[in-house]
């Protein structure tokens, strides 16, 4: 089961900033604990504590919260109302789901003056005859019970059969105090032959195979889960042996999980640096911009990763070889091969300290004849000329407009001309064909 720490007093403190001292509320539920502790002692400011669906089984540790107003039990453990009297600014007690069976145990509120709400429903002790007359009877400073107003009718008459109230709430729970005996013992002959199961498990296994790690492994898990069909099977009841029972299953299970899953994390595959042949491979696990120049310098060749700019040098390892480089930030690699072979001795390892950036200068062991060094003339002239920008200017292109002309136009044709010139021109025609025409008497007449 798990334990109430300081630490995970401060995770669940978040919205204080982690401080404990000055902690007003904090909610603690759904952790499977099963023993109130340290509270009383780091928390001393509380007024709400939330302590609900857990598998606590005794109310203690809390009598020095006197500015505690809310408290929460819901759905554990509990059988027993002890251990409150230091509470004195406490105004509302929710015990909801326990298995509260003792109905007396209720007078220890009377020293509580300013309790107001109390909430007792879903425990065994509800189900007495004169349950609520006996509650309403025995604490006069109630105001509302299981979600009820108390009104000052119904306390007249609950003080008024306080008496045969109470000898039904002691023989009641005589009843209840042998069912609950009933099943202690059942619980207890269940988990003896249980454990007798798992040990005569354990001393087959041990017998057949004790040969292989691996394979007990494997026989463990597969004994295990027809330990859990029949466990899942089996009939439950409502007790608080059970519910330790079931929360301690689950608990199991899922350090199962967790055992799996870490193993298929830790089982991945192995990360190959070099080829069958010693070539080494490359790769950027840590997925980082960088730039390898072996162009502009015939001595060296320059590789500029982008780190991180407020990464720790500490989390940054190069490692230079005579074929490759490997920078390995914050455990993950970036390998890249060389063009050509360098001096390990010879080279240098710098960081940028505005932009974070690592400048690896690697020294080549043959300089290179083709590249030639570029004067800085040249490189000022081109810098002149790059910047120096040639600005063609068009000019504007006017678009033409067609003016429509209105009213009558300056030039009128009359198309009566046209039929008047063509019987001019045909009159002309004839008069030059007569002009040439010569009679000839040899050539006779046309019919």
């Amino acid at each position: 089961m798990i334990k109430i720490t300081l630490e995970l007093i401060r995770k669940r403190s978040e919205h204080n900033e982690g401080e404990i001292s000055t902690l007003e509320e904090i909610a603690l539920h759904q952790e499977n604990i099963d023993k109130i502790q340290l509270i009383d002692r780091h928390c001393r400011n509380l007024k709400i504590l939330l302590l609900q669906n857990n598998l606590i089984s005794k109310i203690e540790n809390l009598n020095m919260l006197k500015k505690l107003e809310y408290l929460n039990l819901a759905l554990n453990n509990i059988e027993v109302i002890e251990n409150l009297e230091g509470l004195e600014s406490l105004k509302k007690l929710d015990l909801t789901l326990n298995f509260i069976g003792n109905l007396q145990s209720v007078k220890s509120l009377r020293c509580n003056e300013n309790l107001e709400h109390l909430i007792l429903m879903g425990n065994p002790c509800t189900d007495y005859e004169y349950y609520r007359q006996y509650v309403v009877a025995t604490l006069p400073q109630l105001q509302e019970f299981d979600m009820q107003e108390v009104e000052r009718s119904e306390r007249i008459k609950a003080l008024q059969i306080y008496s045969r109230a109470r000898d039904d709430i002691i023989e009641s729970y005589r009843h209840y105090e042998k069912t609950r005996i009933a099943q202690r013992t059942r619980c207890n002959t269940e988990h003896e032959t249980i454990e007798t199961i798992n040990q005569m498990n354990i001393t087959e296994k041990q017998a057949k195979h004790t040969q292989n790690e691996q394979s007990e492994n494997m026989n463990t898990e597969q004994d295990n889960e027809p330990e859990d069909e029949r466990f899942w099977k089996q009939l439950s009841y409502y007790t608080p042996e059970d519910r330790v029972a079931i929360a301690e299953r689950f608990m199991k299970k899922q350090e199962k999980k967790n055992c799996t899953s870490n193993k298929s994390y830790h089982s991945k595959r192995v990360l190959k640096l070099f080829a069958p042949d010693g070539r080494a491979y490359n790769m950027n696990q840590a997925k980082v911009p960088f730039r390898l120049n072996d162009e502009n310098d015939p001595d060296f060749v320059l590789l500029e990763v982008s780190v991180y700019r407020h990464l720790d040098t500490s989390h940054i390892d190069v490692d230079i070889n005579p074929t490759y480089v490997r920078v390995t930030i914050k455990g993950k690699i970036l390998q890249l091969t060389l063009p050509c072979e360098v001096s390990v001795d010879k080279s240098n390892v710098q960081r940028n300290m505005t932009t974070g950036n690592l400048v690896i200068a690697m020294a080549r062991l043959t300089p290179c004849t083709t590249i030639v060094k570029k004067d800085e003339s040249t490189i000022k002239k081109k810098s002149s000329e790059s910047k120096t920008k040639v600005i063609t200017v068009r000019p504007s292109v006017t678009s033409r407009r067609a003016l429509l002309e209105i009213g009558p136009s300056t030039d009128v044709y009359n198309f009566l001309k046209i039929t008047e010139d063509s019987a001019k021109q045909t009159q002309k025609k004839e008069k030059k064909n007569l002009e040439d025409f010569e009679d000839n008497s040899d050539v006779p007449p046309l019919e």
